[in-house]
Order: structure tokens, then C-alpha cells, then sequence
């Protein structure tokens, strides 16, 4: 476990760290919507466009292969990280473009694109996609759209009061039927740990693909694809220290071999007549024009700084502060703790709903004491629907989190209720 004075240091690579807010210093507990980012990623961005930029792939020039390089180690360097195989990362703008990416392929077979390889992706009439009651609209929205283009089906596995998957039915849901089971490895806003294991084996069971939204896992656990055995995952780079605007699709190499791309034209392509065109393998295939070079050299620096604090010893910080923040909330009287009551199997993120308060006015109470927390559904709005609220107010922690900060957020929050008069 990180130690205060490694979270110490730790701080000290964050230029952010040094600013205040409402004249005190910035609280900041807003990771799980987008991270901070270390001197040395911004570093790393800023010298490629001071040194090497230029387009890759695409020239002989010194510069163009210093370019290409640090591209490709980027990508050497990320997929090491998640436990998989260069060939099988693709870059895209973040993870919502990705599960969009492999559902959209999966729309293109089923219209009959990419031949025969393609046909195990089809999908129709009497088929159905399997995702949970707990995703981000990133892991909804691409799959209803699949469905309606297709006819297939969509059921989802639901939720249990205790903020975990309740798979109680889970072989009648995900039956001989399910073409693909779509789900978050970390919920966005309970925190909550799901057993990828479990669902990975019914999948396989049924010949089901998995797709596995890993954006809130990870930054925050040791994360090995290979060893979970998902067909398909898809995580951003701004959640991980990582820039905006970069995010990854993983897929199994036989599987992305096979999956029709999306976005087309340049970049993509081995051979383009009049008639048609010819596609790279992947993971080009699925890297149409110009590419976030840059971004993916920050998400490459982004990921050793990671390997190098280690992501046990992250994982176990954050289970302490998980500790502290779901024990903290609990002695708050009218504030209600959405998801697992313990810290066990969740990451250090908790959501709450102020009884009486509305999620925006807790949101800017926290901030004028310098405490910066996330507001409204998250863009998990089923799940919202599920346990009776409209919005939450999320406070997220990460490895530059200390204890006095996580304090802070319990203490602010204790007065509000206080200062809207909602506890008379």
C-alpha cells in the first residue's frame, strides 16, 4: 500500500496540486470523470510536438520515423499495461468511439460486409444482446442501436438493492439465444466490482461474445485481458493520467481480423480501385486518417508513470480510502449511500443522494469549500431510475488522494443538509 509520504511525493508530480480553490487547496475528487495529469505525461506530449511531429506511417524522414516509433511504443507500452498483445489495441478517440466501433462491425456483418469471416458476427430476428442495469450509456445507447438495426433483442441483467448485479437468472437471460453480453468491469457510479468471471463463463457457454467496459478499471486495478478472457474491452486515457481525446478498443487477434470497420478511407487501407478497396489488418484497419499521435505518446508515458508507482500498490490504497469514504457517508444522517454498503469488491468512488438536497446544490456547496465531486446521473440514467433518484453526487479518489482531502469531502457534506435547511 501506498504509504503518505509515496502519496506525498506523488502529489508533487501534479502541477494542478499547487492551485486553490475558493481560496483554499483544490480538493479534487473527480477522477472517476477524467484524472490529473503527472508533469511527465505533459511533458512527453509537449516534446513530441517540440521534437518529432510528424505523420506516421506515412513518410521516410527522420522525423516520420521518430514519429512512427513513438507511436507504435505507445502502443507496445498501453497494451502491455491491460495484458494483451500489440496487434490487438486499437487506438481510438476514447471508449465510447470503441464500443461503438465493435458495434457498429458487429451492425456491418450482419448487413453482410467482410465475408465469410464476418458471418459469426451476424446477428437477426431471435437473437438477443445481454447488457446490465448498471452501464454508462457508452455500453447502452451502441447496443439498443445494434438491436434496432438488427431485430435482435435486448435484456440486461438487473440490479439488487445492494448496489451489485443480482444474477440470480443469469442462465435464463443469458441463454442459447445471447449473441453478446456487454458490462462494465467497475460500475461508474456504485463503484461496485463485478464478477467477470462468472460472466465470461456463462458467455462462453452460451458462444456469446463479451464486450467488457473497462474505463473505471482500468486506472485503478492491476488489469490483465488476456488472463479475464473477454473477447472484446475498451478503456480511455484521460481516466488514467493519460490526454483527452485518446482511448483504446481490445479485441481477441482472430476476432478483430474478422470484424468489418466502421470508419473508412485512409490509413486503413492496402489497395483502392474504383470498384472498391482492400483493408489493412488490424489494428490499422480500425485506425482511419489522421491519428492522435501525440495523445497516444502522453497515453504511453501516462502508463509507465502507473507501472512504476505499481498498481497493487495502488488497488490497496484505494481500498482504504473506499474504507473510509463508505464509513464516513454512513454516520452522515440523511445522506444515502447508493451501492454496496462495504468496501469490499469496489473501488474508492461513492455516490450519494442528500435527502432534501438536490445533486447540483451539494455539487456547488462542496465546491465553495475547494472540493471538486461530480454531479448528476452520470450518464447512467437507468441506474439512477433503479434506486429512485434523478441525480448523485459522486466523489472519486485516486492515487494522489489523501486521507485529509477524503475528511474534507465527509465534513462539507455533513453541513449541507444544515445550510439548505433540510434537516429541520
Amino acid at each position: 500500500m501506498l504509504s503518505a509520504a509515496q502519496v506525498a511525493r506523488i502529489r508533487n508530480d501534479f502541477p494542478v496540486f499547487d492551485r486553490e480553490v475558493a481560496g483554499t487547496p483544490l480538493a479534487y475528487l473527480d477522477s472517476g470523470a477524467t484524472a490529473q495529469k503527472p508533469a511527465t505525461v505533459i511533458d512527453a506530449e509537449q516534446d513530441f510536438y517540440a521534437q518529432r511531429n510528424a505523420a506516421v506511417h506515412r513518410g521516410a524522414h527522420t522525423l516520420a520515423v521518430e514519429a512512427t516509433e513513438a507511436f507504435e511504443g505507445a502502443r507496445a507500452a498501453v497494451a502491455a499495461f491491460v495484458g494483451a498483445d500489440p496487434d490487438e489495441l486499437c487506438w481510438t478517440k476514447n471508449a465510447t468511439e470503441a464500443l461503438n466501433v465493435v458495434a457498429y462491425g458487429l451492425a456491418n456483418a450482419s448487413a453482410g460486409l467482410g465475408g465469410a469471416e464476418a458471418a459469426r458476427f451476424a446477428l437477426g430476428p431471435g437473437d438477443t444482446i445481454v447488457v446490465t442495469e448498471m452501464e454508462h450509456h457508452a455500453n447502452l445507447v451502441p447496443w439498443q442501436q445494434l438491436a434496432a438495426r438488427t431485430g435482435a433483442g435486448l435484456r440486461w441483467i438487473p440490479l439488487g438493492e445492494d448496489g451489485r448485479l443480482d444474477l440470480t437468472d443469469l442462465d435464463d437471460i443469458v441463454d442459447e439465444h445471447a449473441k453478446v453480453l456487454a458490462f462494465s468491469h467497475v460500475s461508474n457510479v456504485l463503484g461496485t466490482i463485478n464478477p467477470v468471471g462468472a460472466l465470461v463463463e456463462r458467455a462462453r457457454r452460451v458462444g456469446a461474445l463479451t464486450v467488457l467496459d473497462a474505463c473505471q478499471s482500468a486506472p485503478h486495478l492491476p488489469l490483465d485481458l488476456h488472463g479475464l478472457g473477454v473477447d472484446f474491452a475498451a478503456f480511455s486515457g484521460h481516466k488514467m493520467l493519460a490526454p483527452t481525446g485518446i482511448g483504446a478498443l481490445y479485441g481477441r487477434a482472430e476476432l478483430l481480423a474478422a470484424l468489418p470497420p466502421v470508419l473508412t478511407g485512409g490509413s486503413m487501407i492496402t489497395t483502392v480501385t474504383m470498384e472498391g478497396a482492400q483493408f489493412m489488418a488490424p489494428p490499422q484497419r480500425f485506425e482511419a486518417g489522421t491519428q492522435p499521435v501525440a495523445q497516444a505518446v502522453g497515453f504511453g508515458a501516462a502508463v509507465d508513470y502507473l507501472r512504476h508507482i505499481g498498481m497493487a500498490a495502488i488497488a490497496d490504497r484505494e481500498e482504504a480510502l473506499a474504507q473510509r469514504l463508505v464509513e464516513g457517508v454512513a454516520r452522515i444522517p440523511g445522506v444515502r449511500l447508493l451501492g454496496p454498503a462495504d468496501a469490499a469488491d469496489r473501488i474508492a468512488s461513492v455516490a450519494v443522494d442528500v435527502q432534501g438536497v438536490h445533486a447540483h446544490d451539494v455539487g456547488q456547496y462542496l465546491d465553495a469549500q475547494g472540493v471538486a465531486v461530480r454531479v448528476g446521473h452520470h450518464c447512467a440514467q437507468p441506474l439512477h431510475r433503479r434506486y429512485g433518484v434523478t441525480a448523485s453526487t459522486r466523489a472519486s479518489a485516486y492515487l494522489y488522494t489523501t486521507d485529509e482531502e477524503c475528511e474534507r469531502f465527509l465534513a462539507a457534506l455533513a453541513e449541507v443538509r444544515g445550510f439548505f435547511g433540510a434537516d429541520s
